[in-house]
């Protein structure tokens, strides 16, 4: 079975019966660190890391914490489980033997911005610990780093400083580099306070402009397996019986073109579909990439969907109703250069609760550290999208 999750208990605790020895070569760290790397699912290698581990701790110098904190850039979740519990151990040793690990070493890892989120994180966790001081020095150079966690405490501080001296230009700054949903609400309502317009659904990437077509069917819930005609081309042009909501109504249904002026980027199918149960729709853009690159497709939606690009399912999950927030799910997609499609089947199911009425998401291009990937035709933003008003 996988290895649990080590605590700095548990790693204290481990450190606390290790004998310390002479330092190891080069060479046996980085066998030890390789059969560490090794570790994998269902126990694989568990033996051999562990032996590893505890050579690592007892033996490890500060010296050797910066070649563990890279083999983490390469290191899956249970061979970065091990290493973060080596590090912390010789971390915790050499502090009690009074010499720390130098703010030099952190600070050189920590500001070489190719390594990996782990590493860097925990660096900093270090470095934050041990060496405060230093860490406050470094804080404002991290305001528009590639891993967005580094970015809240710079974030947080322009934020606040800007507030205090209403001052627009350092408040547009701390926005620009807010990644995180409370940071940007923050910056962007101190803006708009101070008289000043923002545009979040530029800053997120949210995609606004749809063609939509409904109702299908979803009757006992059969929609979400069923395969409707959007599922098999997508022909803005044609029309199909859809399902009839209303005695002697026409069935007949058709792609619509729907905006949204949510300033986060809701997709709501009551507006151009009706407020309706059991029924199926589809939301399908094209996003105009200025080149080829990978890109994260985020999305939030809290009924059963699935997900379709470039004509491929990327994912699909069928529950309704257990809430939604900005970027819930993640998937990593290749762009093409030029137009790339994007189709969403969205299932509303029978509950008549008035918390069950939603029948949206929010979907949204971007890098993999959640900066915004703007199409190069991208429309400009609805006005009352600008507001903030509902």
């Amino acid at each position: 079975m996988p290895l649990p999750t080590l605590t700095t208990a548990a790693v204290l605790a481990a450190a606390a019966v290790l004998t310390v020895a002479a330092p190891p070569s080069a060479q046996a760290l980085e066998a030890e660190i390789d059969q560490l790397l090794a570790v994998g699912p269902e126990g694989k290698g568990n033996p051999e890391a562990a032996a590893a581990w505890k050579s690592i701790a007892a033996q490890a110098t500060p010296a050797d914490v910066p070649a563990l904190l890279a083999a983490m850039d390469k290191a899956g979740p249970l061979a970065a489980n091990w290493i973060r519990g080596a590090v912390l151990t010789v971390a915790d040793r050499s502090q009690a033997a009074g010499s720390p690990l130098t703010p030099d070493s952190l600070t050189a890892f920590l500001t070489k911005t190719t390594h990996g989120p782990a590493g860097r994180l925990l660096a900093a966790d270090l470095l934050k610990h041990s060496h405060p001081d230093t860490w406050k020095t470094l804080v404002p150079t991290f305001l528009l780093d590639p891993v967005p966690a580094l970015r809240r405490e710079p974030v947080a501080l322009l934020t606040t400083s800007a507030t205090a001296a209403k001052d627009k230009s350092q408040l547009r700054q701390a926005l620009d580099a807010a990644r995180d949903e409370d940071q940007v609400r923050a910056a962007a309502d101190e803006l708009r306070t101070l008289g000043e317009t923002v545009d979040l659904p530029r800053h997120f990437g949210f995609l606004m402009d749809w063609q939509v077509i409904g109702p299908f069917d979803n009757k006992s819930r059969s929609g979400y397996a069923a395969v409707f005609p959007p599922e098999l081309s997508i022909d803005l042009n044609a029309s199909y019986q859809g399902k009839e909501v209303k005695p002697g109504a026409d069935p007949t249904i058709r792609w619509k073109p729907f905006t949204t002026e949510d300033e986060f980027g809701v997709v709501d199918l009551n507006k151009p579909l009706g407020m309706l149960k059991e029924v199926t729709g589809y939301a399908t853009t094209t996003y105009t990439s200025p080149e080829a690159r990978p890109a994260e497709i985020r999305l939030g939606s809290k009924n059963a969907w699935k997900l379709w690009f470039n004509g491929t399912p990327v994912f699909a999950r069928d529950e309704y109703h257990r809430g939604m927030k900005i970027d819930q799910y993640r998937f990593p997609v290749e762009l093409k250069a030029g137009p790339n499609t994007i189709l969403m089947k969205l299932c509303q199911n029978e509950q008549t609760e008035t918390w069950t009425v939603q029948w949206d998401f929010q979907l949204r291009i971007c890098d993999a550290s959640g900066t915004a990937l703007l199409a190069s035709d991208r429309p400009a933003t609805p006005p009352a999208a600008l507001t903030g008003k509902k």
